[in-house]
């Protein structure tokens, strides 16, 4: 029996991968935990769940919607995953002192769970929830790794052990990577030690009260969905998806994701919704426009349905051009693409002559047999037997 701490940030692309972990290793018997936004993770994960609460940046992540590229880059580091760092560091100590875990799980980007656990003495691994740091975004720009290394390297001078030289973000213990080598491409991996377990597809605790009445079973799905984090920047892209699917009739039934309420005016045959029970909704569809998020990605080809990617910011142009170098998406610009571009790559996606279903199918074989939270559990297993401390000799008897 393992004892598991869990740290995630307030973002719900970090924590649902690890909701079926957690799950996963409380079935065999393992005593687990989280640390992080309290609400977030019972809302995801379960009510019954141990959830050490920690502080949180007031208003969640925020940008000016036109910041990309580097720029986007070195504010997400410092306006938001540094400073949320300081901010959770004392909740996550509370944490590993009430709970003692023999292992702390840590998401790749709440990397205080790392700095502590290593100024602790604890093993720890880390979560990787998207491919795109695996193969070193950062090559291509020194000055901004030296950057990010001096930002990193300040927050363990505050919060974790100053002589540590492990890069926060790459346990040396074993990264667990919610994806797979067939989307990864031939890109080498930053550590011998990182298991590609494709993505995590487990039950969740979803609370939406989805019209699945409402879905015309004779007309293919296509869902239009930006993520929980671009609320801020998808109301132009959301409102011409509607009107190109407005436009392609009955040759479509379209499911546009709203979280913002930014749409006004909705033709009757594309159905709005704020929130949708995603998984449920990915099984009965059959193809997807995303931001290239790289969960939304990942599932939607764990099911098999090929893709429309309009990359915002952030991990999503490296995800989206992996999905198209393996055949199984096109790409549109996401600030110029209008409803006659957008309605064509749709077709284009749907059409099986261009065999981009049958890549994405090919893709989801492959992530399904990688095993996802299963696989996972497993790994954490073997880390936490391998790095647990040796029993207590027993003493002579005479």
């Amino acid at each position: 029996m393992t004892r598991f701490l869990l740290v995630v940030p307030p973002l719900v692309g970090h924590v649902n991968p690890l909701v079926g972990v957690a799950g996963e290793l409380a079935r065999r018997g393992h005593p687990v935990a989280w640390a992080g936004h309290a609400d977030q993770i019972h809302r995801l994960a379960g009510r019954d769940v141990t959830v050490f609460d920690c502080p949180m940046p007031a208003g969640g992540l925020v940008r000016p919607p036109e910041l990309t590229g580097p720029a986007a880059f070195r504010f997400l580091w410092e306006e938001f995953f540094v400073p949320l760092a300081d901010l959770m560091a004392p909740g996550i100590e509370a944490a590993i002192d009430a709970f003692r875990p023999d292992v702390v799980l840590g998401d790749q980007h709440a990397v205080a769970g790392a700095l502590i656990a290593e100024r602790k003495g604890i093993p720890y691994v880390t979560s990787a929830t998207t491919s795109a740091e695996l193969i070193d975004p950062l090559a291509g720009m020194p000055k901004v790794a030296a950057w990010l290394g001096e930002l990193l390297g300040g927050l363990r001078a505050r919060i974790g052990d100053p002589a540590g030289t492990a890069d926060p973000r790459f346990s040396p213990y074993g990264v667990i990577a919610f994806t797979g080598r067939e989307l990864l491409g031939d890109a080498p991996l930053p550590w011998e030690r990182t298991h590609l377990v494709g993505p995590a597809i487990a039950p969740r605790a979803d609370r939406s009260d989805f019209p699945w009445d409402e879905l015309d079973p004779g007309r293919p799905t296509v869902l239009v969905s930006l993520g929980t984090a671009n609320a801020d920047a998808g109301g132009r892209f959301l409102a011409e998806a509607v009107t190109a699917l407005d436009g392609l009739g009955d040759a479509v039934q379209g499911v546009v994701v709203d979280p913002g309420h930014t749409l006004s005016a909705v033709p009757p045959g594309v159905l709005v919704r704020a929130h949708v029970p995603q998984l449920d909704l990915l099984a009965r569809a059959d193809a997807v426009v995303c931001h290239a998020g790289h969960n939304t990605v990942c599932e939607s080809l764990w099911h098999g349905l090929p893709l429309v990617l309009a990359p915002i910011r952030d991990d999503q142009p490296i995800v989206a051009q992996q999905v198209v170098d393996a055949g199984a998406g096109v790409r549109v610009r996401f600030n110029r693409v209008n409803a006659a571009r957008l309605a064509t790559a749709v077709e284009t996606v749907l059409d099986s002559a261009g065999g981009h279903r049958a890549a994405a199918e090919a893709i989801g074989r492959s992530f399904r047999a990688a095993g996802g939270h299963v696989t996972a559990a497993g790994h954490l297993e073997r880390i936490a037997a391998q790095h647990a401390p040796a029993p207590a000799p027993v003493p002579a008897t005479h």
